[in-house]
């Protein structure tokens, strides 16, 4: 599966005459892209107010709805978990902004809004902000992996596995575990610990049991108000999609055929976050509800850029448009990629793994 045109996937090789691109990720003496977004970094309080409302109070009156239609036994209610997953997700994206200091010029501001909109999440803010800051400074970084990312091994890695390491790793990376069991258990059961950073200080703990606490009480007034079998039909199955929703969209951003790996040696933060990360191209309606995070190899390279600016930056400048880009129907063909052929490089299925060692010289 190829990700880029073939035109645009020539220039980044070759570079062109004729394009403004001129091969961005493999000639550092061309056209810095980091400079070039600077502009796009302004924040507007108004407008992130303005997307923090159109985004809350819909959840809020879905939700609220949605426990009144099941408590009156009108069960077709349940229908409305559906866009208030939907809603969940896109306050994730705001957290996820207020991690980066992107909504409001005030830092602090920026973290109480993020550490709220945790507990709605169900994570632990200021835990999540340090990971999440370690994969923007490793994505694509052989060395670097680990933290804030999806496992992935390299075809020699998995190679030198047991048995049982392999076994291990194929039940980690099935779509049932990646998409289903695994989103479930990382939001509801992983986050209520600093797992990866339980020897950080204070900070992740406190971060964790905070919001922990934050759960628990209105979890608590709800279940006094609607009682707890309408609470958890409502509440579960939008955790649950949501939270799938969020894994698949992450695994998409890297997990893709033509992606970019490379040792710390090679390691180039512009062209680990062109080539290392997708533009994965939604239809309008899902672009909203992901705040855009699919245009994510523009957020890798200039993470500073609010998420409600980002299409501005492809409207200016087209040329980025092609780069790494995913449809809808090509990203479902990113499931069956699971291993790193540092070889071949690119991201391969195991049946290619397999073939690759049946054909190899004894």
């Amino acid at each position: 599966m190829t990700v880029t045109s073939n035109n645009t996937a020539a220039e980044l090789r070759h570079g062109s005459e004729n394009s403004s691109l001129k091969n961005p990720t493999a000639d550092r003496q061309s056209r810095s892209w980091i400079a070039a977004l600077a502009k796009f970094r302004n924040i507007s309080a108004r407008r992130s107010s303005f997307e923090i409302a159109i985004t809350v109070l819909p959840f809020i009156a879905l939700w609220g709805i949605t426990a009144t239609l099941v408590l009156h036994g009108y069960w077709f209610g349940l229908i409305l978990t559906v866009p208030a997953a939907g809603f969940l997700v896109r306050l994730f994206i705001l957290q996820h902004d207020c991690g980066h200091g992107n909504l409001y010029a005030r830092r602090s501001m920026n973290d109480w809004i993020g550490r709220v909109i945790g507990v709605l999440t169900f994570t632990p803010y200021d835990y999540w902000r340090r990971t999440h800051a370690i994969h923007h400074a490793s994505a694509g970084n052989l060395d670097r992996r680990g933290v804030g990312d999806v496992d992935t091994l390299t075809v020699r890695e998995y190679r030198a596995l047991s048995r049982w390491g392999r076994l291990r790793y194929w039940l980690y990376r099935h779509p049932v575990v990646m998409f289903g069991l695994g989103p479930a258990w990382l939001f509801v059961a992983q986050y209520r610990l600093p797992y990866g950073l339980m020897r950080a200080g204070m900070q992740p703990w406190v971060s964790t049991i905070a919001t922990n606490l934050g759960i628990a009480a209105p979890f608590a007034l709800m279940i006094w108000l609607v009682g707890a079998s309408t609470f958890f039909l409502v509440q579960v199955p939008i955790t649950l999609m949501a939270a799938s929703a969020g894994v698949w969209l992450f695994y998409i951003q890297h997990q893709f055929e033509e992606t970019h790996w490379s040792e710390e040696s090679d390691w180039d933060f512009q062209h680990a976050a062109l080539e290392g990360s997708s533009h994965y191209d939604l239809p309008p309606l899902l672009r909203w509800f992901s705040g855009n995070i699919g245009i994510h190899h523009v957020h890798h390279l200039s993470p500073k850029i609010p998420f409600y600016r980002l299409s501005e930056v492809l409207k200016e400048h087209p040329e980025l448009r092609n780069v790494s880009r995913l449809t809808l129907r090509q990203s479902l063909g990113c499931v069956k990629l699971v291993l790193w052929d540092e070889n071949a490089r690119r991201l391969v299925s195991f049946r290619d793994e397999r073939l690759a060692r049946l054909a190899a010289p004894a």
